[in-house]
């Protein structure tokens, strides 16, 4: 997994307990996430602009240890399956001076504007490094 950015964990990020509010962390994947896709070349707002979204269709969490008020976070993402009309991300939260804290899993599908799933296009394609091959002729 990549290391991909860093956060520091603020006070709003906690709840009564001093500790960071569960949904954070997905916050924080897509932080993940956002810049996974620009060091390989993808920005997503040049993706939004030519009138295709990811959104997230599910996620999962698995919390292994809370992060707390100033905590420095390690975030890693990486692709972990892409198909033709979807991609997952995987997630690892660490904190700086080591220890896990969590990980997990997105699944996005690929839509226009009005949230049809279309495939993934070409260009994302080659910027994940994954083999294009030309659509075949239908008829």
């Amino acid at each position: 997994m990549e290391h991909v950015a860093d956060a520091r964990v603020i006070f709003a990020d906690t709840d009564a307990m001093g500790i960071v509010y569960y949904a954070n962390y997905l916050k924080w994947f897509e932080m993940g996430r956002v810049e996974l896709l620009r060091k390989k070349g993808m920005v997503y707002r040049d993706l939004t602009a030519k009138g295709v979204h990811l959104p997230v269709v599910e996620a999962n969490v698995r919390y292994h240890t809370p992060a707390r008020y100033d905590d420095l976070l390690r975030i890693h993402a990486e692709v972990r399956r892409l198909g033709g009309a979807s991609i997952a991300f995987g997630y690892l939260i660490e904190r700086a001076d080591g220890g896990r804290i969590a990980e997990g899993e997105t699944l996005h599908a690929f839509t226009n504007e009005s949230g049809k799933v279309v495939r993934a296009p070409a260009e994302f394609l080659e910027h994940m490094n994954v083999d294009v091959k030309p659509e075949r002729k239908r008829g």
